[in-house]
């Protein structure tokens, strides 16, 4: 979800604007997505680099989320009835109570269903996630639970938000930016990119289809790339001792 700004600044209107134009074109893209049949979306809503932006711009952005999070929780019987189960990844516990508890109450309302996933990454940095799964896996060695030997790299995926989800097959990041940026490191190895020049808000259906349409040409030979990874063994045993600070620097 990357050029709201760029894109108020484009068409002469205030960033708040923007990002609520870039939330627009989320739901357009949710359709399509569903009408394609696509099982698991996982979006970067807000990132915890958003956090050192203007104070203004950061309260916009929670005021937006509150307003299109409600509009979720009133159609949270539509949600189940597609049998969409909705995720939050991130440092939730960063943001202000009563938006915690709108993800609490969605994620609680939508855990059963398994037709499709909507992962919502917010105030999520992907260092973050990595560095807090192996804290945990810290603290299950330090209390008996775990074993030095039983770490490697399927351990460590348990203990990622992402845990239970299959890998992104395609990654498309908009605005011409040509990075990941801090979105899901661990789970891409294996993910097709597409980094198209259009601003998130002007994201198109003919767009969609181009990332498709360029994700076939490439997808028997990146599952082939993949299998012969897994059929191999991954990691050596390694030891996780201390404590690993998240900190996300420019």
């Amino acid at each position: 979800m990357d050029g709201n700004r760029r894109y108020a600044k484009k068409n002469h209107l205030a960033r708040s604007t923007g990002h609520l134009h870039g939330f627009d074109t989320l739901s357009k893209i949710l359709g399509w997505c569903k009408a394609l049949d696509v099982k698991e979306i996982t979006i970067f809503a807000f990132s915890f680099e958003n956090f050192k932006r203007s104070q203004e711009e950061v309260d916009d952005l929670m005021e937006i989320s509150r307003e299109k999070f409600d509009l979720m929780i009133k159609e949270i019987d539509k949600i189940n009835e597609h049998g969409i189960c909705v995720r939050f990844w991130g440092e939730l516990e960063l943001l202000p109570d009563d938006i915690q508890e709108r993800f609490t109450f969605i994620m609680s309302a939508t855990r059963d269903n398994k037709r499709a996933y909507l992962n919502v990454c917010f105030a999520y940095s992907s260092r973050c996630e990595i560095v807090g799964a192996m804290n945990k896996i810290k603290d299950e060695v330090v209390n008996t639970k775990l074993k030095i030997s039983d770490i490697n790299e399927n351990l460590i995926t348990d203990y990622l938000y992402s845990a239970g989800s299959q890998p992104p097959d395609l990654l498309i990041r908009t605005s011409g930016v040509v990075r990941l940026s801090d979105f899901l490191l661990w789970q891409s190895s294996f993910t097709i990119n597409a980094f198209v020049d259009v601003l998130w808000p002007e994201f198109s259906f003919w767009d969609l289809i181009g990332c498709l349409l360029n994700y076939q040409r490439y997808e028997a030979q990146v599952n082939q790339a993949r299998r012969t990874y897994l059929s191999k063994k991954i990691l050596p045993e390694k030891s996780v001792t201390k404590k690993l600070p998240c900190q996300v620097n420019n």
